[in-house]
């Protein structure tokens, strides 16, 4: 899966040094609602957690067919409340979206540790794409066979 959305591509290390965090340094709630992260509702440059937190949403949706908010994207408030509840419980999100299915532990791994990053922080990539790795093998899988991505109405 390739995602591409350069409309907001950001510098975040320019010379080498993490732009700090600015709420209102940019424009609010720039992108798509449902799946944009926290630090862009608040108006802050894009960083790295931003793009992880983006993408977790994203495979959320994919496994899920919703989001906790995406019945209410008229209510900008209300979606930056839900995200900032979730941050904080990540496993109430996954249960409420799972509902009586199994949680992948995978996605529950990867969601926690990115929700609990600091803006400037640097992820552990390496620890995040294992966390997915081992997922597949124990598929008997790999991260290059074909995917067929059907959503859950």
């Amino acid at each position: 899966v390739t995602l591409a959305g350069y409309h907001s591509a950001f510098r975040y290390c320019p010379g080498g040094k993490h732009v700090a965090q600015r709420a209102g340094s940019r424009t609010p709630h720039e992108g798509t609602l449902e799946f944009i992260s926290l630090d862009s509702h608040h108006g802050a440059g894009p960083s790295r957690r931003s793009d992880l937190e983006s993408l977790g949403y994203c495979l959320l949706k994919w496994l899920c067919g919703f989001l906790p908010w995406s019945d209410e994207l008229d209510k900008v408030q209300s979606v930056v409340e839900k995200k900032e509840k979730y941050r904080k419980d990540v496993r109430g999100l996954l249960q409420l979206c799972f509902r009586q299915r199994a949680i992948p532990d995978a996605l529950q791994g990867y969601l926690q540790q990115v929700m609990a990053l600091e803006y400037e922080e640097k992820p552990g990539y390496e620890a995040l794409r294992q966390l997915f790795k081992k997922a597949l093998e124990k598929m008997k899988a790999s991260a290059y066979d074909s995917v067929d991505l059907k959503m859950v109405p």
